[in-house]
């Protein structure tokens, strides 16, 4: 709720433009040429879109569940959210975000028992699922769009299907990735982390406070 508190100040702060020189210079001849009121530029920022894609296998599962939450309730900032949650499949589970609601747990059962995540197996596999990302709903993303990556980038030793996230940075206005693992970490057994943030701006992402910086930097206003 304080995230979203600053988001929408930003929002209005933005809103109020900046000082038109010619008319508060024409307004002020009523006052001897003092600009006792000065005019603003008005401007209507544009809502951006959102679009997070959420890793909900067993080790960072906790982490996709409070950062959707947080997105619920950021959600009136934005002129459209969309939430997708994968394993080895990906879904879209814009639905089962009940705008308001704040229960972890019943977010995280219904998502899992609701939403087709998985194949053949239960591992997480970014490749797969960014791949079907971006052939099932390249319409979700546009150059109004940022999209957050939540996960640690462990691919089991699959293939991550690097062309896949090629085609969503071109596609997005900004792609941002949130990985929950210590960077220290990063490329060490099955973590394709290094390949990723070569291409996308990946960001350490591990505790409330960490959250708390990023998102009121990188979320547009």
């Amino acid at each position: 709720r304080k995230l979203a508190t600053r988001l929408a100040a930003r929002r209005r702060r933005a809103a109020r433009g900046t000082v038109d020189l010619r008319r508060t210079l024409r307004g002020s001849l009523s006052t001897g040429g003092v600009p006792v009121k000065p005019v603003l530029r008005r401007r209507r920022p544009a809502r951006p879109e959102l679009v997070l894609l959420c890793d909900v296998s067993g080790s960072v599962a906790g982490f996709s569940d409070f950062t959707m939450l947080l997105v619920q309730a950021l959600h009136d900032q934005f002129s459209k959210v969309r939430v997708f949650a994968f394993v080895n499949r990906i879904d879209e589970v814009t639905g089962l975000l009940v705008h308001g609601a704040a229960d972890p747990e019943g977010l995280g059962a219904r998502i899992r028992a609701e939403a087709r995540l998985t194949a053949w197996h239960d591992s997480s596999d970014y490749g797969a699922a960014l791949g079907e990302f971006t052939d099932r709903y390249a319409d979700a993303v546009g150059p109004r769009t940022t999209v957050f990556v939540l996960g640690d980038a462990r691919t089991n030793m699959a293939d991550p299907h690097l062309p896949a996230v090629r085609d969503l940075i071109r596609r997005a206005r900004r792609v941002h990735w949130l990985n929950p693992e210590p960077r220290t970490l990063w490329g060490t057994g099955d973590s394709a982390a290094p390949a990723y943030a070569e291409l996308v701006d990946m960001r350490e992402c591990r505790n409330v406070r960490q959250l708390d910086a990023l998102v009121g930097r990188l979320l547009p206003v």
